[in-house]
């Protein structure tokens, strides 16, 4: 397996491998990672280390990937509290009564595709195969969130939405909030039809001819990540504070799950941040 980034680190204990970045590893108030494929025990088209429970694997073995990762990457099993996704944009604020939901707690809520907390221990974690993961820290006002920005997310804002409920919930300011747009699939593979595009080209002040391209045919490549940063720049965040990893989950699916590398059959990878 070869891996090349300029902007993300492959991490290796125990056999288990998960990416950090260095923008957020500089900030010591909190902790974060991204899982890959590497280091699990389930089998199959979800080898190995799936953390997703909807997929179809083996339960068990599931949470049994979740403990190993847990103690690869440095997170307490128990401070865990999963997203209940469905390509939507709402918010939610955690705190440690919600440790659990999602891993070994039943969801209680429908729809979930970002997370807030403003307290330690409280572990977040949102779910990936090709999606745009979003990390988010405010190292003035000690505030993090992460946020899952599929097509539809991206194009309804849940990159600002997070951003709106850090500074009115938590009272952050935009401009010292620290982003990272983790690996997702790149501009180099994300090919759509005409209804996707339109959605995107209707994204006029952010000015669509930079995250979008014309194959000919009614088919166009978009930019997932680059849109969320066009996003977050217009919801108040610096430019020197975004950083964009240059990882491709399709073109690196040996290393990450990806749902159109794998056509569906595949296993999930998650993004996990807290406060210490």
């Amino acid at each position: 397996m070869i891996f090349k980034s300029k902007n993300t680190d492959l991490n290796f204990v125990d056999g288990v491998g998960f990416l950090t970045f260095p923008s957020l590893s500089q900030l010591d108030f909190i902790h974060h990672a991204f899982s890959t494929r590497i280091g699990g025990i389930s089998h199959g088209e979800y080898k190995s280390m799936n953390l997703n429970f909807k997929r179809g694997d083996v339960p068990e073995n599931v949470t049994q990937n979740y403990k190993i990762f847990c103690q690869a990457a440095g997170f307490d099993y128990n401070t865990l509290v999963s997203s209940s996704q469905d390509h939507h944009t709402n918010v939610r604020c955690v705190t440690k009564a919600d440790c659990g939901i999602g891993i070994y707690r039943e969801h209680d809520m429908p729809s979930v595709d970002a997370l807030v907390t403003n307290e330690p221990n409280v572990t977040l974690v949102t779910h990936y195969a090709d999606c745009t993961p979003l990390f988010f820290a405010d190292p003035e006002k000690k505030v993090i969130a992460l946020a899952h920005a599929g097509w539809k997310g991206t194009v309804g804002k849940v990159g600002e939405a997070t951003v709106e409920v850090m500074t009115e919930n938590y009272g952050c300011d935009p401009s010292d909030i620290i982003c990272v747009i983790g690996p997702a699939i790149g501009f180099c593979c994300y090919e759509v039809d005409t209804p996707v595009y339109e959605q995107f080209a209707s994204l006029t002040e952010l000015k669509p001819a930079y995250f979008t391209k014309n194959l000919g045919h009614g088919k166009y490549m978009i930019d997932l990540k680059e849109t969320n940063r066009r996003m977050l720049l217009e919801a108040g965040l610096l430019s020197i504070n975004i950083s964009i990893s240059d990882v491709c989950t399709k073109c690196n699916s040996g290393l990450l799950f990806s749902h159109r590398a794998s056509g569906g059959k595949r296993g999930g990878l998650i993004a996990m941040m807290k406060i210490n």
